[in-house]
Formats: structure tokens, sequence, C-alpha cells
């Protein structure tokens, strides 16, 4: 038999497949991309059809090296990266530096799941290269060059250096600095409500609220309005008027795509977006779940499709009518529609078997990966149950002109929620559902008619709320529903607007600093058009119809490059330089007398001596010295204290922020804050937490320490090293490099460059 060489792009992957593919196949990494454009220039020739210059990376000479050996050993190669538009563009460029070294059959084959079954069928069925789907990645990544190595260097000479805009990036900013200012414009209005507490001729007392006067809904603005209500309402008769009871379905929710996988991941495990895929890389990857057998979990994870294959939903309709019996299972399998924009070829995430049930290899994945694992099996089996059948009932109380509603529900028939729903309440017993939870609350038996005894009448006095500020996972569904990026994109952007320091958190929330609303407000006036949410989505959709072949990838890059030039040349003249603008105040210096300014620095701005360079005193804003330390007020969270269940807050102290429990000095519970990710030492469970030291430089820890000594300088990422088989590696940054991956063991040279937006994309 034929020798064959099969390339994929991740270490992890190649282990997996040398378990499937045996003796005659040799199995080698690329270690994601081997060529891209030029760090230090454009790389794009605007005046010659934009013919893109790929260069290889710096650190893969060894990889092509090792590539091209294999080569010549072999008779076929299966070129095997990712199945998505990243994917093929990373085929075409070994393609490139493999061709013509020896007359080979070079194949493409795509596994959308990494079990034997799935892998051995893809060899026996090879493709080849989708030449459409390389030039929409390669329009994509000049667009993305275009637009960050044009504007980024006017934002580093009028504003920073270091700075970056990007054609997504810079939008997805420009929704976040939009919703702070609603905040910031948001006026409270007041409005009050009124709840009768009642109670028929059995058990138990319920909860009616002010639903109607004369006909129309109840609109109580003040305090006055609601003592004249109360008036009227004093010694009345409360009858009930009408009792509505409807049967209402509630519908499964359909197997996870990237972007909901995303959204559930952070609402109910609190993983961030990009740990998130971190994780479902793993499952995808491979694992051994056995003794020797090691196989992927999960389908791939970047997708946004919600089609499922033909026989993972024959398994699973077997699995549920033996597990949960067959008044769970529909008579038809569901179907679930995509988005127009969906790349069909692709399926939902979904385990690769759903027999495999989370408990059954719970001993072999790590804490993180079981929840995962759990959370995207328990999704795709529940989205082929039947629907949960709730009773919903409405009673109406007319007192004269009043009229007072109770709602209540009962689930009647759970269906799929009795694996999976997104309301834990929703299931309680009567004894434990909370009065006054509209979804909850359980009325008493009632007839039209029956006069109520009123037990309590409580007015309660409310003010409208300004807009909540994004969290990651409601970024991603702003950006998903307007068509901005594409799955794969979101988790690097969102890191990319913190790492810039365009973006703090509060609470888990996301805050533009003052250079995030500064940069956006430049760019908004400059950049129109690329800051447009409408144009940004506009060429997402020209961008999906070159993979279709129905447009070629230059013509959209002439369309849009023109008249980008010319605005371009514009805003060159007439962007604001922040770094020479200086406002004139009527203080005075504290050294040398002369008139105080106030300009902008890398922190934002800052007061300073008119007599610079002479005098170079400076002080904050708000009158304090610029190095002086200044308390902040502890921000409210949603965390329980471990000790008490009162609310954490975040608070600043010597050594950096840092939980504490909302009582102290009654309680004193302190905790550090998490940064999300799990502490790398095996056999630790601890998180790894952002320190500082005692010189104000931050570090990163875990949080079992004394117990656990990990420390690093630089952030740590659950990815073995592909080149010497550390268990982590590290993400650092510089000028000169940018982001780029590192291994933090001095002998090791692995560095890998994280590749720009266009470069994310799926």
């Amino acid at each position: 038999m034929s020798k064959s060489l099969v390339i994929v792009e991740s270490p992890a992957k190649a282990v997996t497949l040398k378990k499937f593919l045996g003796k005659n196949f040799t199995i080698k990494a690329s270690v994601g991309h081997i060529l891209n454009l030029p760090k230090s220039k454009l790389g794009v020739d605007v005046e010659n059809e934009f013919n893109p210059e790929f260069v290889t990376i710096k650190g893969k000479e060894k990889v092509i090296k090792e590539l091209r050996t294999a080569i010549s050993k072999v008779d076929n190669v299966y070129l095997a990266p990712d199945p998505d538009r990243e994917g093929e563009a990373i085929a075409s460029h070994i393609l490139q530096v493999i061709e013509g070294k020896k007359e080979l059959n070079i194949y493409r084959v795509l596994f959308n799941e990494i079990t034997k079954r799935s892998v051995l069928e893809a060899i026996k069925n090879p493709l080849s290269i989708d030449e459409n789907k390389v030039h929409s990645q390669q329009a994509r990544r000049i667009l993305d060059r275009l637009v960050g190595y044009k504007i980024s260097p006017l934002l580093w000479e009028r504003v920073q250096w270091g700075l970056s805009a990007g054609r997504v990036q810079s939008v997805a900013l420009r929704l976040v600095c939009e919703r702070e200012k609603e905040i910031r414009a948001f006026k409270p209005q007041e409005y009050w409500s009124i709840v009768a507490c009642l109670e028929g001729e059995t058990p138990p007392s319920f909860e009616a609220k002010l639903f109607q006067i004369d006909g129309k809904k109840a609109e109580i603005k003040n305090e006055q309005q609601a003592k004249k209500i109360l008036s009227d309402l004093d010694a009345a008769c409360y009858k009930i008027s009408d009792i509505q009871k409807k049967e209402r379905k509630k519908n499964p929710f359909p197997p996870f795509i990237t972007s909901t996988l995303q959204q559930e991941a952070s609402r109910k495990l609190r993983f961030y977006p990009r740990k998130t895929m971190s994780v479902a890389q793993k499952l995808y990857e491979g694992l051994e779940i056995a003794e020797g057998e090691i196989t992927g979990l999960i389908t791939y994870m970047r997708t946004d499709a919600t089609r499922t294959a033909p026989e993972a939903i024959e398994e699973v309709r077997g699995f549920i009518k033996s597990k949960f019996g067959k008044e769970y299972l529909p008579s038809q399998p569901t179907s679930y529609k995509s988005k127009k924009t969906a790349q069909e070829a692709h399926e939902a995430i979904r385990p690769t078997s759903s027999l495999r049930e989370p408990s059954a290899v719970k001993k072999y994945l790590s804490k993180d990966e079981y929840s995962l694992y759990e959370l995207i099996w328990k999704r795709f089996v529940s989205s082929q149950m039947v629907p949960a059948i709730m009773d919903h009932t409405a009673v109406d109380i007319l007192v004269g002109r009043y009229l007072f509603r109770a709602n209540g529900m009962v689930v009647r028939f759970p269906g799929f929620m009795k694996l999976y729903t997104e309301d834990s309440n929703i299931l309680k017993s009567p004894n434990k559902a909370k009065q006054g939870d509209e979804k909850t609350t359980i009325l008493p038996p009632l007839k039209i008619g029956e006069e109520l005894k009123l037990l309590e009448m409580k007015p309660n006095q409310h003010f409208t709320q300004p807009p909540p500020r994004f969290t990651e996972a409601s970024l991603i569904k702003e950006l998903e529903d307007k068509g901005i990026g594409r799955p794969s994109t979101y988790a690097f952007i969102l890191s990319v607007i913190k790492e810039r320091d365009y973006t703090s958190e509060e609470n888990r929330r996301l805050k533009p600093t003052e250079l995030g609303l500064i940069v956006t407000d430049l760019l908004v006036d400059n950049f129109p058009d690329i800051l447009n949410v409408e144009f940004t989505a506009r060429m997402e959709e020209q961008l999906d119809k070159v993979e279709e072949g129905s447009i070629g990838w230059v013509e959209i890059l002439k369309n849009f490059y023109s008249p980008f030039q010319k605005v371009l040349k514009k805003a060159e003249k007439n962007m604001r330089n922040l770094k020479t603008e200086v406002e004139e105040t009527d203080e005075v210096c504290e050294k040398c007398d002369h008139k105080m300014v106030i300009r902008w620095g890398r922190f934002g701005k800052f007061m300073a001596c008119s007599n610079y360079p002479k005098c170079k005193h400076t002080k904050e804003i708000d009158g304090g010295d610029e190095n002086a330390s200044k308390p902040t007020a502890p921000e409210l969270t949603d965390e329980k204290c471990d000790k008490c269940g009162s609310n954490m807050v975040i608070k600043t102290g010597r050594f950096g922020k840092f939980m504490a429990c909302s009582k102290y000095p009654e309680c004193k519970f302190t905790k550090p804050i998490s940064t999300g990710i799990s502490c790398p030492r095996e056999e630790c469970d601890g998180d790894v937490i952002s320190r500082s030291s005692k010189r104000g430089k931050a570090f990163y820890g875990c949080s079992k320490y004394p117990n656990c000594d990990f420390v690093s300088w630089y952030k740590p990422v659950l990815q073995k090293c592909p080149s010497c088989g550390n268990h982590y590696i590290v993400e650092r940054w510089t000028k000169k490099d940018g982001n780029f991956l590192a291994c933090p063991i001095k002998e090791c040279n692995f560095k890998q460059t994280v590749e720009e937006e266009a470069q994310t994309e799926a």
C-alpha cells in the first residue's frame, strides 16, 4: 500500500488521527497559518489587482522544512486543516509551499468531527480545494489589512502609539460606546405599581397587580396618584370577573452554533468567549476517554448552521425513546432554520455520539471540559425532544374602575425541559414557587364571581432604568443580530478591545474607557462608512457572495478602496490631534505660578503646567496629585459571599482589585478576582487570578495559593506547546511583534503570532 501524508492544523488533532489511520499514514501539523501578510509593510499591491504578498511567518521555516521532508517519502498528500474558510486558506498556502517538489496526488479532506468513522470516510471521499472559499478569506484578509494599516498610523500620530483600528473591531467598540452614551444621557422617570395580596376560599394566597384603569393600561406616575387610587380602593369589594385558561407549548431550543454556545457558556458557566472556544477546541480535537481510546467528543465548533446529519438524528431519537420513553419523542425529527448567511455545509455543534452521556466520560475530563460537554450534549439531545406543555391562567379581579390581574403557570408536561431549560425556576414545585413571579406563581382553585379577601395592599415606587451595559455574551448577540463579523471572530474581537484598553470590565459588563470613547469619536467623525453598522453588514454579505462565486474578490476590493482612499486623505488633513490640543484653565501651577492646562496623555486627560518643559508638574483633573493613590467606590456585583450570602463588591487595595463582602466589617470575607482561566498545574482545581506586586506590576497566580505556587508574569493559555509539549503556553504583547503566543520554558523557542481579525474567520 502506498504511503500517505495527512497535514492538519493542530498537533493535538494529529495525535488523534494517528490512532485512527495506522502505520501507512504520516500525520503532520502546520500549527495554524504558515504564510501571512508581512508585518513591516502593507503587503498588498493596490495598483496591481490587490495582489497580496504572503511571506513565511517567523518561526514557521522549521514546520515547512518538515512538511517538505515528509512529502519526499509519500505518494499521497491529504490537506486536512479545519473545515471553514480559514482552513481552506491554510490548505491553499500549504499547497503553495509543497507544489512542484514531487509528482504527488494532492487532496483536500474535511473532518466535521474527529471520530474514526468520520475520518476514514473523509479519506475515502477526498475533495479539491474550494477556490471561492480561499478568495473570500483572502478578500477579508486584505480588507482588514487596508483598514488596519491605513487608519492605525493616524491614531498613533494623533492620539498615542500602539492603538489599532479594525474593520469589525472598531464597529464593536462603537456599539459599546454608544450604549454608554445612552446610559449617561438617560433620565430616570418615576412610576408606581400597586399589588394586592388576596385570599380565596381555598389556599394559598396570591398576588394580583393593578393592570387597567377605565379599560386602559394602568400608568401611575407619582405618589399622589398612587395614594388617590388606594383611597378609592379602601373598603372595596374584590370579586373575580373573568378567568382565562390557555394551553401553551414551549418549543425546544435549536442545537448550538458558535455564537449561542458562547452566550450560554457565559450565562450558565461564566466562561468568557475565548475560554469557551479554547475548551471546545479540545473537545473537538480529541481526548482520551478510556484506556488508549482517543476520540473527538463534539463536532466542529466554528459554525453558524443548525443543520444536523441524518445519522446523528437517527441515533439521538433512539436514545430519547430508550432513556425517557416514547412520549418524549416527536413523531418526526425536528428541523431548525439557519440564517441566510449560514454556511450550510457545516453542522450545528453537537456531541459526536449522543449515546456518550456526560456522566460516562466525566472522570476523563477536566472540570471545564465536562461542564461544556454536558451543556452541548443536553442542548442537542433536548433539541429533538417534544415541546413542553404549560397551563397558563389569567385571573381578572374587577374593583369598580380598576382591574387587577393575577397570572399563573403550571408545567403540565415537561417535554424537552426534563433535560434542558434556560430558566431554572420554571420547573419548581408549587411550594417552592416565588410569589409574584409570573412564570412560577401557582394559583389556588378559583371561580368567576368568587369574592376575595384583601390581606394587604402594596404600593411600590419604581424608576425607569437605563439600558444595561453589554456583557461579552450580549455584545456577541448584538453583533450577530446586526450581521457584523462571523462566529469565529467574536471571541478575538472582544479580546482586542479589552487588550487595547478601549474597554474595562465592571461586574462582567463592558464599559468604554475614556480612550475608547475618544478613539471611537475620532473614527466616526472621519470614517463614517467604516464605522457604520449597516455598511459593515453589507460588506459581510459581499464576502459571502465571493464564496458563492457570484462576485469576484478583486471587484469588491476595488469598490471599497476607491472611496476609502478619498476619505483617508481627508482624514489625514482634518483629524484632530489630541497630542497637541491644549485646554486652558484658571488654575495656577503650585510650583511655578504659571497657568495649568489640560492635555491628553497615555492614561487620558490630565493637568500639566503650561511652562513645560521647564516645569514638569502634573496632576489629575480632579485636583489630586497624579501619583497619589485615589480610593475608588466599591463596585456591587451579583456574586454572593461564601460565608454570609451577602452580595460581593469589587474594591481596590494596595495590590490591585479584589472581591470583598458588602457587609464589611461584620463579615471580612475576601477573595481575588478570577480571570476565568483554570490553573495550568495538573491536579490543581484553582483558577488563575490577576494580582499586583508590591511595586504595582501585574502578574498571574493561582487562587489556591499557598497550596499551589503557580505564578506567571504573562496570561496563561491552556494549550500544549506544539514544540516541547509543555502543558500550557502564555499570551504576550510587544510593540514590535503585537500579540503572540509563546512557551514559558526558556529553552523552548516556540512563538506564534496571534492572527489579526480576518485570520480567525470561519
